[in-house]
């Protein structure tokens, strides 16, 4: 199942309701993601741009999506970013498409000179 990297960053208003009333988002959001067939491979909260990020195994694009955008639409939040993983065989698979693919680039032919 795919790997997903979730990062959330909380707005004014997120950050004023958990201070008022303290919990555990990653066991609140949870049931969502599950629902959708995914779950919570590990979960931390941050300091820096982010203030929660989740790996999260999801069935595909659509839901890792949609699990993002229920995030943004909630109103807690102020940056939702998705970014899907790669293990590291999948990596070297797709350096060696990419050794292999043909393409050249624009600088290609004056780096050559």
């Amino acid at each position: 199942m795919p790997h997903f990297l979730q990062q959330v960053a909380y707005s004014r208003e997120g950050w004023e309701a958990l201070v008022a009333n303290p919990q555990n988002r990653i066991e609140a959001v949870r049931p969502a993601i599950e629902k959708l067939g995914g779950k919570i491979e590990s979960a931390w909260f941050s300091f820096g741009d982010y203030d929660v990020v989740v790996i999260t195994n999801l069935p595909d694009n659509v839901s890792a999506a949609a699990i993002a955008m229920a995030f943004a639409a909630g109103g807690a939040c102020k940056s939702v970013q998705t970014t899907p993983l790669i293990s590291p065989d999948e990596a070297i698979q797709a350096l060696k498409k990419a050794r292999e693919c043909g393409y050249r680039s624009a600088t290609a032919t004056s780096r050559a000179a």
